[in-house]
Protein backbone atom coordinates (compact mmCIF):
# COMPACT_ATOMS: atom_id res chain seq x y z
CA UNK A 1 0.00 0.00 0.00
CA UNK A 2 1.25 3.40 -0.83
CA UNK A 3 0.33 6.19 0.89
CA UNK A 4 0.55 10.06 -0.41
CA UNK A 5 2.06 12.27 2.17
CA UNK A 6 0.92 15.63 3.47
CA UNK A 7 3.41 17.81 2.05
CA UNK A 8 2.14 21.19 3.18
CA UNK A 9 0.10 21.95 6.54
CA UNK A 10 -3.15 23.38 5.04
CA UNK A 11 -4.12 25.38 8.09
CA UNK A 12 -1.68 27.70 6.63
CA UNK A 13 -4.31 30.25 5.17
CA UNK A 14 -4.52 33.67 4.86
CA UNK A 15 -6.07 35.44 7.90
CA UNK A 16 -8.33 37.21 6.09
CA UNK A 17 -9.94 34.49 4.36
CA UNK A 18 -11.76 33.23 7.29
CA UNK A 19 -13.44 35.37 10.23
CA UNK A 20 -13.03 32.32 12.25
CA UNK A 21 -9.37 32.33 11.91
CA UNK A 22 -9.06 36.22 11.87
CA UNK A 23 -7.76 37.16 15.50
CA UNK A 24 -4.56 35.65 15.99
CA UNK A 25 -4.96 36.42 19.70
CA UNK A 26 -7.56 34.25 20.22
CA UNK A 27 -6.95 30.82 22.19
CA UNK A 28 -7.22 27.45 19.71
CA UNK A 29 -10.48 26.69 22.33
CA UNK A 30 -12.25 30.44 21.32
CA UNK A 31 -10.95 30.08 17.65
CA UNK A 32 -12.63 26.81 17.40
CA UNK A 33 -15.78 28.11 18.96
CA UNK A 34 -16.02 30.80 16.26
CA UNK A 35 -15.43 28.24 13.63
CA UNK A 36 -18.26 26.49 14.20
CA UNK A 37 -20.70 28.67 14.89
CA UNK A 38 -19.70 29.30 10.91
CA UNK A 39 -19.19 26.14 9.85
CA UNK A 40 -22.76 25.41 11.12
CA UNK A 41 -23.94 28.67 9.24
CA UNK A 42 -22.26 26.94 6.09
CA UNK A 43 -19.39 28.55 5.75
CA UNK A 44 -17.05 26.55 3.50
CA UNK A 45 -14.00 27.59 5.01
CA UNK A 46 -14.65 27.33 8.22
CA UNK A 47 -15.79 23.83 8.07
CA UNK A 48 -12.65 23.25 6.17
CA UNK A 49 -10.59 24.72 9.42
CA UNK A 50 -12.57 22.22 11.33
CA UNK A 51 -11.64 19.38 9.21
CA UNK A 52 -8.05 20.39 9.51
CA UNK A 53 -8.71 20.77 13.77
CA UNK A 54 -10.23 17.43 14.45
CA UNK A 55 -7.84 15.95 11.86
CA UNK A 56 -4.76 17.17 13.90
CA UNK A 57 -6.39 17.38 17.36
CA UNK A 58 -6.06 20.99 17.67
CA UNK A 59 -8.35 22.31 20.29
CA UNK A 60 -10.27 19.24 19.96
CA UNK A 61 -9.13 15.48 20.78
CA UNK A 62 -8.30 14.29 17.28
CA UNK A 63 -11.17 12.46 15.60
CA UNK A 64 -10.91 11.31 12.13
CA UNK A 65 -14.64 10.94 11.47
CA UNK A 66 -15.46 14.34 12.59
CA UNK A 67 -12.65 15.71 10.65
CA UNK A 68 -13.89 13.85 7.45
CA UNK A 69 -17.36 15.02 8.12
CA UNK A 70 -16.44 19.16 7.79
CA UNK A 71 -14.40 18.47 5.27
CA UNK A 72 -16.90 16.56 3.51
CA UNK A 73 -19.42 19.68 3.89
CA UNK A 74 -16.89 22.22 2.57
CA UNK A 75 -15.89 19.76 -0.38
CA UNK A 76 -19.13 19.63 -1.36
CA UNK A 77 -19.61 23.42 -1.56
CA UNK A 78 -16.58 23.34 -4.00
CA UNK A 79 -13.77 23.74 -1.68
CA UNK A 80 -10.87 21.87 -3.65
CA UNK A 81 -8.53 22.41 -0.64
CA UNK A 82 -11.53 20.22 1.51
CA UNK A 83 -11.87 17.83 -1.73
CA UNK A 84 -8.29 16.91 -2.19
CA UNK A 85 -7.92 16.60 1.37
CA UNK A 86 -10.83 14.14 1.91
CA UNK A 87 -8.80 12.53 -1.22
CA UNK A 88 -5.64 11.86 1.26
CA UNK A 89 -8.53 10.90 3.67
CA UNK A 90 -9.85 8.22 1.91
CA UNK A 91 -6.27 7.00 0.50
CA UNK A 92 -4.78 6.84 4.25
CA UNK A 93 -7.96 4.65 5.58
CA UNK A 94 -8.26 7.98 8.15
CA UNK A 95 -12.01 8.09 9.53
CA UNK A 96 -13.04 6.04 6.74
CA UNK A 97 -12.72 2.98 4.85
CA UNK A 98 -9.31 3.04 3.03
CA UNK A 99 -11.20 3.31 -0.83
CA UNK A 100 -8.52 4.13 -3.73
CA UNK A 101 -11.73 4.55 -5.69
CA UNK A 102 -13.44 7.23 -3.80
CA UNK A 103 -9.50 9.24 -3.18
CA UNK A 104 -9.20 9.03 -7.01
CA UNK A 105 -12.55 10.33 -7.21
CA UNK A 106 -12.20 13.24 -4.74
CA UNK A 107 -8.05 13.99 -6.37
CA UNK A 108 -9.90 14.19 -9.83
CA UNK A 109 -13.06 16.69 -8.10
CA UNK A 110 -10.33 19.06 -6.64
CA UNK A 111 -7.56 18.73 -9.27
CA UNK A 112 -10.81 20.50 -11.92
CA UNK A 113 -11.22 22.95 -9.36
CA UNK A 114 -7.72 24.10 -9.92
CA UNK A 115 -5.74 21.99 -6.78
CA UNK A 116 -2.42 21.38 -8.41
CA UNK A 117 -1.17 18.73 -5.26
CA UNK A 118 -4.34 16.73 -6.17
CA UNK A 119 -3.19 16.08 -9.50
CA UNK A 120 0.18 14.78 -8.29
CA UNK A 121 -2.22 12.88 -5.36
CA UNK A 122 -4.62 11.18 -8.38
CA UNK A 123 -1.53 10.24 -10.68
CA UNK A 124 0.37 8.55 -7.73
CA UNK A 125 -3.00 6.96 -6.53
CA UNK A 126 -3.64 5.43 -10.08
CA UNK A 127 -0.65 3.42 -9.50
CA UNK A 128 -2.15 1.08 -7.17
CA UNK A 129 -5.59 0.97 -9.16
CA UNK A 130 -6.55 -1.12 -12.45
CA UNK A 131 -7.69 0.37 -15.21
CA UNK A 132 -11.47 -0.61 -14.60
CA UNK A 133 -11.22 1.26 -11.11
CA UNK A 134 -9.83 4.48 -12.27
CA UNK A 135 -12.62 4.22 -15.27
CA UNK A 136 -15.30 4.14 -12.18
CA UNK A 137 -13.86 6.90 -10.10
CA UNK A 138 -13.83 9.38 -13.17
CA UNK A 139 -17.48 7.93 -12.96
CA UNK A 140 -18.03 9.19 -9.41
CA UNK A 141 -16.48 12.54 -10.19
CA UNK A 142 -18.33 13.23 -13.23
CA UNK A 143 -21.42 12.69 -11.16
Amino acid sequence: MKNITVTALFLLLSTNAFACYDDKSLSIEDTFDNCLVEAEQGNAGSQYILGVMYRKGEGVAQDFKEAVKWYTKAAEQGDAKAQSTLGIMYDHGRGVVQDYKNAHMWFNIAAANGNSKAVENREIIAKEMTPSQIKKAQDMARE
